[in-house]
């Protein structure tokens, strides 16, 4: 994101209010994926109050550090909003991909635009972030974190995915927080790139086993 966020509730990628003229729960924005192999493709976006798509040009530095190419990856979209990040890595060969969001109607847009890619080995989850993460765990090899700015959510889901089972020896763990924020991630997480979009920072990780660190 590019510009800093209020607080605000779990749903994640928000923006301003709606413009007057618009009404809140319809569909009325676009969501463009970037690349792979639904390249060019737009889906509707819900006319939520402040929800909006993680923007272009922020998706594509994520997915030119992750490669082109994510066959055979599951992923974790964790505050998901529109699912943006799920749904490019999706576009770019992920096995799977499972959507965690809290509000029902925004959950219900997202699985519309999954059926209408014909999308049927992701599953989009109603659920409170925090509360998903205290379930028996499966293992993820990618892991897409975008917590509301403000709300000090960034380091509690961050040992949860790390002390709970959710990653894999060598997951990847995109993070996004506030500039202002030095994140608190666990030790074995490697820093792999990271970058600054107006009030925000993005930083991708790579975790390492614990019984491999000196």
């Amino acid at each position: 994101m590019t510009r800093q966020r209020p607080p605000r509730s779990s749903t994640s990628r928000r923006t301003p209010a709606p413009r007057v003229g618009q009404h809140a729960g319809k569909p009325v924005a676009k969501l463009r994926i970037i690349g792979g192999e639904f390249r060019r493709r737009q889906l509707p976006v819900l006319d939520s109050p402040g929800l909006r798509p993680t923007p272009d040009r922020v998706r594509e530095t994520l997915f030119n550090w992750l490669g082109q190419q994510l066959y055979g990856h599951h992923a974790l979209d964790l505050f998901a909003g529109t699912g943006a990040l799920g749904i490019e890595a999706l576009s770019r060969g992920a096995a799977s991909v499972d959507f965690i969001e809290r509000d029902p109607r925004v959950s219900a847009q997202l699985s519309a635009n999954l059926e209408l890619l014909n999308i049927n080995s992701s599953t989009v989850h109603i659920n409170d972030v925090q509360a998903y993460l205290t379930r028996p765990a499966k293992p993820y090899t990618l892991v897409f974190l975008d917590p509301p700015f403000h709300q000090q959510l960034a380091a509690p889901c961050c040992f949860a995915l790390e002390e709970g089972g959710w990653l894999t020896s060598e997951a990847m763990i995109y993070l996004e927080t506030e500039t202002s924020l030095a994140p608190n991630v666990p030790a074995n997480w490697q820093l792999h790139r990271e970058t600054q979009a107006g009030e925000s920072t993005a930083r991708l990780y790579q975790r390492q086993d614990q019984r491999q660190l000196p």
